[in-house]
């Protein structure tokens, strides 16, 4: 008869120290401390800004920062591992999803080199923390030490695509800048009494291309749209004798007859315009005669239509806030009416000026005393007292009197250059 010899049954500090022996065993190389300036959640937002320019969809990030949430700042310490060792049923459960959408998603992270796993012999996911450090003593499941390894290499894909995203919103830029000239030209053709035919099959074509343009859009698609409309404001240039698309770099002034401004400005004699002031009529076209074809009588005329001088671009643009000043489509160069327009045509968004608003000011002005009015107004809302807070009516109030020949914007603008 044999004798059983009793083996010595393991305690629990021995079980620990077994399993901690082949943690370490299995993890000879220690993680790399993250530099100090950088934490785990800055790595999450660097993988949130490269989304899917880095394999990233919205569910991979979604599992990311759940476990991230596990892991503590001890783990991401020289010498540790942040390794997550709950179960794949209690995860599923914690997102609302499958067991299977799990594993899907881990092996996704997997393949963009994100996480790894580190399994233990039946492939259970435990582990134990030191309640006295916070450090793991042993753990068994996702380690998400690769994700620290990525950091140069997500700052690297986070710069191309901040280079592709500045690409983009340039090349949108552009083609906003040749939409308002796109626009001007047909105004323009109009007024020069192009063939109907003619504007109409510009307008068409025009309007083929002017929809909105959306971040779905690709960088290849709006440089193809951009080729488009550069395109027709090149043919829409040389219909209504514009050079390149560009008016001449001269500095007109706009005729007596379009230009008008408030007649309650104070009057007075400006050092470099010290002509004498209400002397030239400035009657608008079309109001010559009376029914009846008489004319009306000098005085009547000098009591009802006060006069106002011309007003050059220099004028113009002295007037003209910083903000303004910024919307010249080429501030390096000599600007000319066309820019000036274009300027305010932008600004005048911001200042919530309606396109109605605009399009009346055009019709009953013409362009470049519109556009005057935009200045005026944009400067009116930077004044320190007397402040205009309604824009959109000011600029109304300026069209309506300068459709009655009581607008005088050469003397407004002098007294905005005094008030400065």
């Amino acid at each position: 008869m044999q004798c059983k010899i009793n083996e010595p049954r393991t305690t629990q500090p021995q079980r620990l120290a077994a399993q901690k022996s082949r943690f370490e065993e299995e993890h000879r190389d220690p993680f790399a401390a993250l530099e100090e300036d950088a934490d785990r959640y800055q790595l999450l937002l660097l993988v949130k800004r490269v989304g899917k320019e880095g394999g990233f969809s919205p569910r991979m990030i979604q599992l990311l920062d759940y476990y991230l949430a596990y892991t503590t700042k001890e783990d991401w310490e020289e010498g540790s591992r942040p390794i997550v060792f709950q179960s794949v049923g209690r995860t599923a459960m914690d997102l609302g999803v499958s067991e299977r959408q799990i594993q899907k998603l881990e092996k996704q992270l997997f393949a963009v080199g994100a996480i790894t796993w580190r399994d233990s012999g039946n492939h259970k996911r435990y582990g134990l923390r030191d309640k006295r450090t916070g450090r793991l003593v042993y753990a068994f499941g996702v380690d998400l030490t690769p994700l620290g390894h990525l950091k140069n290499d997500l700052e690297d894909k986070l710069h191309q695509k901040r280079l592709y995203v500045e690409a983009w919103r340039a090349t949108k830029r552009d083609i906003s800048m040749c939409r308002r000239r796109i626009r001007s030209a047909l105004i323009e053709a109009d007024e020069q009494g192009i063939d109907k035919s003619q504007r109409a099959a510009w307008e068409e074509e025009y309007g083929a291309i002017a929809h909105q343009l959306r971040t779905h859009h690709s960088l290849q698609e709006l440089r193809g749209l951009l080729v488009r409309h550069t395109e027709l404001l090149r043919r829409l240039s040389g219909a209504i004798g514009q050079q390149g698309g560009r008016c001449a770099r001269s500095e007109p002034t706009i005729a007596a007859t379009d230009i008008c401004a408030d007649r309650s400005e104070e009057k007075f004699a400006h050092l470099e315009y010290s002509n004498p002031i209400n002397q030239v009529s400035s009657r608008p076209a079309g109001v010559g005669l009376q029914e009846g074809g008489r004319e009306e009588p000098e005085d009547q005329r000098r009591t009802l239509k006060p006069s106002c001088s011309t007003v050059s671009l220099r004028q113009a643009l002295s007037g003209a806030t910083d903000r303004f000043l910024q919307r010249l489509p080429h501030p390096s160069s000599q600007p000319n009416w066309s820019d000036l327009i274009e300027a305010a045509y932008e600004i005048r968004g911001e200042l919530r000026i309606s396109q109605q608003s605009w399009n009346d000011a055009c019709r009953i002005l013409g362009r470049p005393s519109a556009a005057v009015c935009v200045l005026l107004t944009d400067r009116g809302t930077t004044r320190v007292s007397g402040r205009v807070r309604l824009p959109d009516a000011y600029f109304q109030g300026m069209v309506r009197k300068g459709s009655h020949g009581k607008l005088r914007l050469d003397t407004s603008l002098l007294a905005h250059q005094r008030e400065v």
